[in-house]
């Protein structure tokens, strides 16, 4: 690209554009003509490729519905009609349209604005979730909720796109929804044929199948032009087809896909075609019931290098050129690389691995394999419940299953774990990505859960590699387990430095350190969980310059507690257990129950998340700020052994 065309788009996109900057809140919308639309949709697109090319985020998504949010804040009455965005990562023009514009500088930063909706940062947000498949759930819940209150005047609009509905979730409440003939649920369907890649299933190719109709406002438009050719009777008889348009569009709009459920639907409408968005949801508003509005978008319109993305069209990305749309820093290696290795390596040698994955292929490492072995490979669409238990099915048929999905999203799937894989002794492999604190993305998609929640299933077996070389070897560990589910978890992000064990002991634990000091000093065992080695062994000649012998291990499987912890830990003074996870039943209150049963009374301390939801800002921030970093663990386990010998002298004095 020369520098005049890169000076030309680098300019536009700092000016402060005209309608953009006049614009405080939705209700400034409202006397806008249709140009006037069209020119703040080309207003935003670069404000959005200006400002989340210099924060990352999701730009693809937000790129795509800017004439949607624009035609909904336009017609509807936000906040007064709730306006529900499913998973909500393509809220970005939803908040420059409700006065957060000005605060795109600190996107996912820590003390900025989310990178989802947030109820803290306006009125305008009803919901924060960003999981899936929810919002229809919501505006049922809303509608109900508003009728029970004597509001039945209240739209609730739901925008969903079409990789949300391959979700089960969206079906049971699309069921409800058809029932409340007399609740105003506005079902807008952003259909761009993707969800991080392209939507699958069934449902899919009837949304496909629909989008080659021609629309009601396409049929519309020739009626019009025919009829009003034929003078004034033409324009009389057009006339009075719009007034029975209800009748009208009953006839000319396809409902095959929504007539069982009793719901009225209209489109395919154009979703960049502003004065065709303003026709179909003013509709929308004076329906009485239920209705669904079919739009369909192109994913990145409006920015080449996203919509060239064969990808994903730039669904995420990090910092980026805002001129070629290139990254502007070199990936390194990373956990999910490691994992892409392994996998295709394990299929190599063995017919009976297959993989799983819940839309999510390239996020999760599976696209080399969908493409090496594409029929070992189920992309089951954004449906983990069904993921964990169609992976049960092929386990039951001779298979080894490897369920790929990042660990937020292990949440909703740990029935089907539990009742489905667990209670039949099934040898399946969940491979959790994004485990632990995973920063900017925010808090519903943190996995600081996975180990507390999967830890209670009988039977199970959990691994937490420390780095890399680890992944490998827990991840071929893993798939040799036949009689029950095993779990492989890792965090976000580049992989840390490799730390080579002094020794590894008969079950599997590995010592990394051990202080080879002054026998009289006190002794303290660090059980250090996964890629919270590194910050152990980074504590730790801290921890000896005041005196104390440290030993560090890695347990590297998690569950089954091991032996020679108990061992170990009989033979200090002080356990203290490192995890990247919840404390509430997390690592550390199972190796507390094990010291209990084993009767060994050395005390234990915890150090791992709060039972709160972590906010959006860097891994590092976000550890820092509950004292997961090396000077809060250095401060954390002084302050227990100087408790622990005030309490010895005190216990001393009263004997």
């Amino acid at each position: 690209m020369s520098e005049n065309v890169r000076g030309k788009v680098e300019g536009d996109a700092q000016k402060t554009m005209g309608t953009l900057s006049g614009l405080a809140s939705p209700a400034d919308l409202k006397a806008l003509s249709v140009e006037q639309l069209e020119e703040l949709a080309e207003e935003i697109r670069q404000l959005l490729v200006q400002k989340v090319s210099a924060t990352g985020g999701h730009l693809g998504p937000n790129l795509g519905v800017v004439e949607l949010t624009i035609a909904l804040h336009k017609i509807f009455d936000s906040p007064e009609d709730p306006i529900i965005f499913d998973t909500s990562h393509q809220s970005y023009v939803h908040k420059i349209l409700t006065g957060r514009g000005g605060k795109f500088d600190t996107l996912r930063q820590k003390d900025g604005i989310s990178g989802y909706t947030a109820r803290g940062e306006s009125e305008h947000d009803w919901t924060e979730s960003s999981h899936a498949s929810a919002s229809l759930s919501y505006a049922d819940g809303l509608a109900k909720g508003f009728q029970l209150t004597g509001r039945k005047d209240r739209n609730v609009i739901a925008v969903v796109g079409d990789g949300a509905l391959t979700g089960g979730m969206c079906w049971e409440a699309l069921n409800n929804i058809a029932s409340g003939k007399d609740r105003n649920v506005v079902v807008v369907v952003n259909d761009n044929g993707r969800s991080y890649s392209p939507t699958i299933g069934g449902f899919a190719d009837n949304l496909a199948r629909l989008r080659m109709e021609r629309s009601y406002d396409e049929i519309m438009e020739h009626g019009k032009k025919t009829l009003k050719s034929m003078g004034w009777v033409g324009e009389r008889a057009f006339e009075a087809l719009a007034a029975v348009k209800e009748g009208v569009k009953s006839q000319l709009i396809p409902t095959e896909m929504f007539a069982e459920l009793g719901m009225k639907y209209v489109g395919p409408v154009k979703g960049h075609d502003v004065k065709s968005l303003l026709h179909a949801l003013a509709y929308a508003k004076n329906y009485d019931g239920p209705i669904i509005v079919h739009a369909v978008t192109e994913k990145g319109h409006g920015y080449a290098p996203a919509v060239n993305d064969v990808a994903d069209q730039m669904h995420a990305t990090g910092i980026i050129d805002p001129v070629t749309g290139l990254a502007l820093s070199k990936s390194k290696p990373d956990w999910t690389s490691v994992f892409t290795s392994e996998v295709l390596a394990a299929a190599e040698d063995r017919d009976d691995i297959v993989a799983i994955t819940a839309a999510m292929a390239g996020p999760t490492g599976l696209a080399a394999f969908a493409d090496q072995y594409p029929a070992r490979f189920f992309d089951v669409g954004i449906a983990e419940q069904h993921a964990v238990t169609s992976a049960a099915g092929l386990a039951l048929a001779g298979m080894h299953p490897v369920v790929a999905i990042y660990s937020t999203f292990l949440n909703r799937a740990f029935d089907q774990l539990l009742m489905d894989v667990a209670l039949l002794n099934l040898p399946v492999t969940l491979v959790l990505d994004r485990s632990g604190v995973t920063g900017p993305d925010g808090a519903s998609h943190n996995g600081v859960w996975d180990m507390a929640l999967t830890s209670i299933v009988p039977g199970i077996r959990i691994a937490a590699p420390r780095d890399g070389a680890q992944l490998s070897e827990l991840f071929r560990e893993a798939l040799d387990v036949s009689d029950g589910p095993t779990v492989v978890r890792y965090p976000k992000g580049a992989l840390p430095q490799e730390h080579q064990e002094l020794m590894r002991l008969e079950d599997g634990v590995d010592i990394l350190h051990y202080s080879d000091t002054d026998s009289s000093l006190l002794d303290v065992l660090i059980i250090a969980v996964g890629s919270f080695a590194s910050l152990a062994l980074s504590a730790t000649p801290r921890l000896e310059e005041h005196g104390l012998n440290i030993t560090v291990v890695d347990p590297r499987w998690i569950t089954p507690v091991q032996a020679s912890l108990i061992g170990l830990a009989d033979d200090h003074d002080l356990v203290v257990v490192l995890e990247d996870g919840v404390i509430r039943g997390g690592v550390g209150s199972l190796i507390a129950e094990a010291l209990s049963a084993a009767e060994v009374d050395t005390p234990l301390r915890r150090l791992g998340f709060p039972s709160v939801f972590p906010g959006h800002a860097t891994r590092a921030e976000l550890l820092t700020e509950v004292g997961l970093d090396p000077d809060g663990v250095v401060s954390s386990i002084t302050g227990w052994l100087d408790g622990l010998m005030v309490d010895d002298v005190v216990d001393g004095a009263e004997g």
